[in-house]
């Protein structure tokens, strides 16, 4: 008899669903799509009740197209995206859309509290500057703005806990999503019971803390019927979509670090000892007993998304006589650029920006357009910049003291060679990539895996699943090349950046 693990992914713009083999072999995958509003300038929400429509959707499609019996199937593991703030009363009905991570409206709620209790004292306490993109704050600007909403909250729950709840009808937080929340202890690994009376919020609202690998629970009779799932599969708690695709795409060990190139972009590195640095983002990994110091950017696969959205109706229109998705058109006239792009640079801070400026001001720029520059210029300048936010976060981080000797990339992004190839060239690092399109479904399903004792450790799941598909070295001519544009880029932002909150604001 085979035996499948199952991955859900709760992503930004879509949910993908995929049944592994033990070795790592995708055996199906389909995905779901659901929209993500923006009702008001800052803002950023979705529905997760549309989440889980997508994901019922995805699952039925997958195990009809398969032919897989569902009881073949021997747990389920789930990753998603960051600080949700999904507000559920008792009978399990969603209250409000959740604020997403690129939702900055809060911003007004940070500064309150950054002021009375003090900026310090909030990282001391969970290695993570108080900013409106994490869930703290989103939960007060419920408290303030929804008093309906927030009097009938029973549980706050992330994405991936939010699914798992539909699954098996058990409340549950996985200590790796718990870093958006502020009064999380992220030394000790529990609640700080005093800070969170300090800011406000209830205690009850939190679930207790489990590992990722933890089974919450498993397929409930009501569940199965809405999935075609068998009743009694297990499913762990799961944990936040970096750190999923961090260990999918292999990195377990201290020093190791992956590259993301999904909707969003970064850098996830592993750590074994706790190492707090109020630019990048700290979490606790998916894998017992260490760390991720992370890099998270606004900017990432989703400016070549919204480049193809609003400048490729040629290149959609050339597909049927090409046969070339239009991406693919896309980086070939980036290929015809020269890197450096004629000296043309773009600063990807398309929803605001996250680390390490942290600036929900920050807007998107093209700099040093002249009627020489073409869609080519502005496609490959769009892949330079979103490298140049990656060699930012990393520098920083090897400030600190980090040692990062190669990358391993994950996300859709790392399916095109030559923004893979730009990304190496303009940090100097080499990157390896796994299979970057299941890198972070692979991370649901090896926590799956280990949580129900197919897998006997974390090591011996990456041995068995994760594979290198090709290998990339830096050009350091190139590399060389380069560092005139990325001066130009960190200068960019430094004189801006206070034009940019003058015109940038929420009241503007």
């Amino acid at each position: 008899m085979k035996e499948y693990l199952l991955g859900i992914d709760i992503g930004t713009s879509s949910c993908k669903v995929a049944l592994f083999a033990k070795d790592g072999t995708v055996v199906a995958s389909t995905t779901g799509d659901y929209a993500v509003y923006y009702p008001h300038p800052g803002w950023a929400e979705q529905n997760p009740d549309e989440w889980w429509e997508a994901v019922c959707g995805a699952v039925k499609e997958l195990l009809e197209n398969s032919k897989v019996n569902p009881v073949d199937i021997k747990g389920i593991g789930i990753d998603g995206q960051s600080w949700s703030a999904i507000a559920i009363d008792r009978k399990g009905r969603v209250l409000t859309n959740t604020p997403i991570w690129m939702d900055t409206r809060a911003k007004d709620i940070c500064d309150r509290l950054n002021e009375s209790i003090g900026k310090e004292r909030i990282f001391e306490v969970c290695g993570n500057p108080l900013e409106p993109s994490y869930t703290t704050a989103k939960i007060l600007w419920y408290k303030e703005n929804l008093p309906d909403v927030y009097r009938n909250i029973w549980k706050i729950l992330q994405s991936n806990s939010f699914i798992a709840y539909r699954l098996t009808g058990e409340i549950s937080q996985d200590i790796c999503q718990a870093y958006g929340l502020h009064f999380f202890h992220m030394r000790t690994g529990q609640w700080d019971a005093d800070l969170c009376r300090e800011m406000g919020i209830p205690m009850e609202f939190m679930p207790d803390i489990v590992p990722c690998h933890q089974v919450v629970g498993t397929v409930t009779k009501a569940a199965a019927e809405q999935t075609g799932l068998a009743v009694g599969t297990p499913v762990v708690a799961g944990g936040l979509d970096a750190a999923c695709g961090t260990l999918g795409a292999g990195v377990v060990h201290p020093g190791e670090t992956q590259e993301q190139g999904g909707q969003a972009g970064g850098m996830s590195i592993c750590l074994d000892t706790y190492a707090a640095d109020p630019r990048l983002i700290l979490s606790c990994h998916v894998v017992p007993g260490q760390w991720l110091l992370q890099g998270g950017t606004t900017g990432g696969g989703g400016v070549m998304r919204w480049l193809e959205r609003e400048l490729g109706q040629y290149e959609r229109m050339m597909k049927e006589e090409t046969g070339k998705l239009s991406l693919v058109q896309f980086n070939e006239l980036a290929e015809k650029v020269a890197p450096g792009s004629d000296g043309l640079v773009f600063l990807p801070y398309m929803a605001g920006e996250r680390s390490p400026i942290w600036d929900p001001d920050a807007k998107g720029v093209y700099y040093g357009l002249d009627f020489s520059k073409t869609k080519g210029h502005m496609i490959r300048s769009a892949m330079e910049g979103v490298a140049y936010s990656l060699k930012h976060n990393l520098d920083i981080a090897e400030n600190t003291g980090a040692v990062v000797e190669e990358l391993l990339a994950m996300g859709g992004s790392a399916n095109s060679l030559l923004w893979t190839q730009i990304k190496s060239d303009i940090t100097g690092k080499p990157i390896a990539v796994p299979s970057s399109d299941t890198a972070t479904t692979l991370g649901a399903v090896i926590l799956a895996g280990v949580g129900v004792g197919m897998y006997e450790s974390f090591e011996d799941a990456v041995k068995q699943t994760v594979k290198i598909t090709r290998k990339h070295v830096p050009d350091m001519e190139k590399h060389e090349l380069y560092k005139k544009n990325y001066k130009t880029y960190l200068a960019l932002y430094e004189n801006l950046k206070e034009l940019m909150k003058e015109t940038g604001g929420k009241d503007k």
